[in-house]
């Protein structure tokens, strides 16, 4: 039996809109079609089917009723086996690599938002082709070429391979025997691609050392570069990923990466990551996806966490930063979680379960409320590895264990705790469930001291970090209150998210670090001004003394054969 076929055309670039027709041989008498609400890496449900319209079908000349079932379903009332062909528009107009994109510069889109899901043959070979694509465009896309067209398994790999299409640049290396492309649409005439593809192939080959093999024939990075933006989703053979220009590798960067390309190095670094944790080392829970609801596991500390710590671990083992700069990275990771109330409110394994309703849809008190498993978790592999590490043993070790005891497939939380039990003991084990369904302390510096690294305060805190508050300021708009943190001064003295700061002490205020220059004889007890709703109000606050901003990781003297072992020479 045979899948469907799709063909996609650029159908009017100035309106942003692609035409699909369907065609489907031997429906079924009610044949039933929908659109995913979510896709997989990113765990929201996003209701591609707004963007769907004028459905329709027919069968041997004939238009048949199309019955909408629900959000994202609809039914067709076959006449026979005849082939059924669907028609429908897909409008596409979102800047991000979870969704499709058309324009007059480029176009984008992951199958999710175009191709309706035929009910009953899922498991059938799947086929894609394109049609109307301006000449001079050039199409990138890890599916398998085949008869003008391209072919998937299944739905589930028709799903995992987007499509970048346009006049965009383009480069190859090879890693560890596979062939690897870069695709950069967007990028800035300065823009250095040999610099990028040699520092990307370095990371490449660093990873598929350390999993032993690489689980593809080849691999496609399909990055995006646009004015402001930055992130990732990944596939099975390919990523799509998106960055601000100013984060990419010119003529003029230096030997040393700036700190803005380290970053982009690191979402490479992180994206590739997965196409071994979590495309195919994955949650029990995800074997099989639902399309149509959430699909919840409380796993991603591990698979989203575990990667974050490997990602920028990785450019000191592919050698692109030096392990001061390393640390300088991790530290900002420590300083993110010390600043996050909610890492006392939500285990990580909790923030794994609802990311659907909490991290993916972050409010004014989400940091007061839930934890990252993105950074919080990568802090958790720290700990587990630099444990591992004093019983002889390795987060490295215990990967290469899951993914040999699971032939690259589902785990469960019970796997994982076995395998840490068999290389580091109960004891780490029973700790490591602590951490992530608790909501106690992580042993950082304690364990990061054990491994010749220094822990020291380093600079003052803020106005805004002494009174609990995050705020935008600007000349034009004033001092905004985006967040207020539990248990501080500004929450006590009752300032709430979107107030304005306007005054002080009788004084007009545009930066909350001139409070200090008007403060009388050292007096911390402060009068703000306020705009709530149009309403101006006093408000009575207490400023506490000023603390270490932030915590600062270094090398600690004299050679240290355990930090050795970590980070290298």
């Amino acid at each position: 039996m045979h899948g469907p076929t799709y063909r996609i055309e650029l159908a009017d670039i100035a309106a942003h809109r692609y035409r699909v027709t369907l065609t489907l041989a031997s429906p079924t008498k009610d044949q039933i079609f929908s659109l995913p609400v979510w896709i997989p890496g990113s765990y929201l449900v996003r209701e591609f089917a707004k963007h769907l319209s004028g459905l329709t079908a027919h069968q041997g000349g004939k238009e048949l009723v199309v019955d909408q079932l629900d959000k994202a379903s609809w039914r067709v009332r076959c006449s026979g086996r005849a082939t059924l062909t669907l028609s429908y528009e897909v409008y596409a107009c979102d800047a991000s690599v979870r969704t499709a994109w058309l324009d007059s510069q480029r176009a984008f889109f992951n199958a999710s938002s175009l191709c309706l899901r035929a009910h009953g043959r899922e498991h059938v070979a799947h086929q894609l082709k394109l049609a109307s694509v301006p000449q001079g465009w050039h199409i990138a896309t890890e599916m398998r070429a085949a008869d003008g067209g391209w072919e998937a398994a299944d739905y589930d790999e028709l799903l995992d391979h987007p499509f970048e299409i346009g006049p965009h640049w383009q480069g190859e290396f090879v890693a560890a025997g596979v062939p690897h492309r870069i695709v950069v649409a967007g990028a800035w005439p300065s823009f250095d691609g040999a610099r990028l593809l040699a520092d990307v192939q370095r990371i490449c080959e660093a990873q598929i050392a350390f999993w032993g093999e690489a689980p593809f024939a080849r691999y496609s990075f399909l990055l995006w570069a646009v004015d402001d933006g930055h992130g990732g989703l990944e596939h099975r053979a390919s990523t799509a990923l998106i960055c601000a220009r100013r984060e990419l590798p010119t003529a003029a960067e230096g030997v040393i990466p700036s700190d803005s390309y380290v970053r982009l190095l690191g979402l490479f670094s992180h994206e590739y990551f997965h196409a071994w944790n979590v495309k195919r080392l994955r949650p029990a829970e995800f074997a099989s996806f639902d399309y149509q609801r959430e699909n919840y596991t409380e796993l991603l500390w591990f698979f989203e966490g575990f990667t974050s710590y490997y990602d920028e671990l990785m450019l000191r083992r592919a050698g692109l930063v030096d392990a001061p700069r390393y640390l300088k990275l991790l530290a900002a990771s420590v300083n993110g979680v010390l600043a996050s109330p909610g890492r006392h409110v939500q285990p990580l394994a909790q923030a794994s379960f609802e990311a659907w309703t909490k991290y993916y849809r972050p409010d004014e008190n989400s940091v007061n409320a839930t934890s990252n498993y993105y950074a919080q978790g990568a802090l958790v592999a720290l700990c587990l590895d630099l444990g591992l590490r004093k019983h002889k043993s390795s987060l490295d070790a215990l990967m290469a264990r899951l993914w040999k005891d699971s032939a690259g497939g589902p785990v469960s939380e019970g796997d994982i705790i076995a395998a840490v039990t068999a290389l580091g003991g109960s004891d780490l084990a029973a700790q490591l469930q602590r951490w992530v369904h608790g909501t106690g302390e992580l042993p950082l510096r304690e364990l990061l001291d054990a491994h010749g690294v220094s822990w020291r305060d380093d600079g003052r805190q803020s106005v805004a970090q002494r009174l609990g508050l995050r705020v935008r300021e600007s000349a034009l708009t004033g001092i905004a209150v985006t967040h207020v943190l539990s248990a501080g001064a500004a929450e006590a003295a009752g300032l709430n998210a979107r107030d304005e700061v306007i005054g002080c002490n009788g004084w007009r205020l545009r930066r909350l670090d001139d409070i200090p220059a008007l403060q009388a004889g050292g007096e911390n007890r402060l009068r703000l001004l306020i705009s709530r709703d149009q309403r101006l109000l006093e408000l009575a606050v207490e400023l506490p003394s000023a603390q270490s901003a932030a915590v600062a990781l270094g090398l600690a003297d004299g050679v240290h054969a355990a930090r050795r072992r970590w980070l290298g020479a």
